[in-house]
């Protein structure tokens, strides 16, 4: 497993995160001891959140909540909408964008169009509106996303999610490395979630990892790893699905990744296609003139029928990129991903979320 990297030839560094350690472990203790109030809620209330700035895998979990819980509750996903070119609260509609929520959130609300998805950077305002909606509308259920470090709301069961070639064990504060916040906050968690793992983990080598992590034992543990689906058009009209299977050795792609880590997808198209080119770009990245320039400059490159690939939360901001030709629509996919769990652990996640819910619920009856 790959240690993380920290800015150790930067001395200034040092210092500013010892500083920025004081400042965050202060505020912690203030919401310890409740001088800051954390606003608890009579719903249940999941958070899914992670120790460290950057991409851990939290999208792939929210998601996989919004399948397990939407048949029985209704569920809302809130988030701050980070990149969005909005303010405030915005409740997602079927029409909404990546410009005007998010590029995280439009993709929760297209590919799950029944639940409610909301967006403000203020998370106790954004709770409020969601419980001032009419009953009919009222979520049962909010998980909330990134708000590990949100703590005016309290959540009443917090999923901390730790990348597996991240631990959070080998990270240090910002900005050194990547933490928000000392390892120590590992302890507010209810439970703990080491994502994109190897599909062929072996259970010594995620007994290590617990062993690493130091978590009380009293917290559940799980391992999950990321499954890609079939490839999805973009623009679906003009681009029909197709089987990832369906990419021959010799398949020309080229790849446009705009996220944190795009190494575990670019090896694993590579499992498929030996021709694969991959223009990365930061995560969450608003794609400009230039960028365009630099897609047409390596498809001239290539084959004329070589395929356009990008990830789901790519594929929402390059639908609301009017420089985006539209002749490439016809061969440009997104390849969506979905978390599973590992060691036959997701009937027992499944059994651990719902009975916290039932419980909540139960709890909220039995107090009217």
């Amino acid at each position: 497993m790959k240690s993380n990297k920290t800015n150790k030839q930067y001395p200034v560094a040092w210092p500013l995160a010892l500083c920025y350690g004081l400042g965050v472990r202060l505020r912690n203790l203030c919401f310890g001891l409740g001088i800051l109030p954390s606003e608890t809620y009579p719903i249940a209330v999941i958070s899914v959140g992670n120790l460290s700035a950057g991409g851990a895998g939290k999208t792939p979990l929210v998601e996989y909540l919004v399948r397990l819980l939407s048949p029985r509750y209704r569920v809302a996903v809130l988030s701050r909408g980070y990149r969005r070119k909005t303010k405030g609260y915005v409740l997602a509609s079927a029409s909404s964008t990546a410009r005007e929520i998010g590029d995280e959130p439009s993709q929760i609300k297209r590919k799950y169009p029944s639940i409610t998805v909301a967006v403000d950077g203020h998370r106790r305002r954004g709770m409020r509106r969601l419980l001032a909606l009419p009953e009919a509308e009222r979520p049962q259920v909010v998980v909330l996303d990134d708000a590990f470090q949100h703590r005016y709301v309290r959540p009443s069961l917090s999923i901390l999610v730790t990348d597996s070639h991240r631990l959070f064990t080998r990270d240090r504060l910002l900005p050194v490395g990547t933490l928000r916040e000392p390892r120590s906050g590992v302890r507010r968690a209810d439970m703990v979630v080491v994502t994109k793992c190897d599909p062929a983990m072996k259970p010594i080598e995620s007994r290590i990892i617990e062993d690493e992590l130091r978590i009380d034992i009293s917290r559940p543990r799980f391992f999950t790893s990321i499954a890609y689906r079939r490839l999805e058009g973009v623009w679906p009209e003009e681009c029909p699905a197709r089987e990832l299977s369906s990419l021959g050795s010799d398949t020309d792609v080229l790849l446009i990744a705009g996220i944190a880590d795009p190494s575990p997808l670019i090896e694993e198209l590579r499992r498929h296609t030996e021709q694969v080119v991959a223009l990365t770009f930061p995560d969450h990245h608003t794609f400009r003139r230039t960028d365009i320039d630099k897609i047409r400059a390596a498809l001239k490159k290539q084959r004329p029928e070589t395929l356009i690939l990008c990830t789901e939360k790519d594929a929402e901001r390059l639908r609301t990129t009017p420089l985006f030709p539209a002749e490439w629509h016809a061969r440009t996919y997104a390849l969506p991903i979905e978390a599973t769990f590992l060691f036959g652990a997701s009937s027992r996640f499944d059994e651990f979320v719902i009975r916290h819910v039932e419980t909540i619920e139960k709890s909220h009856i039995l107090r009217r």
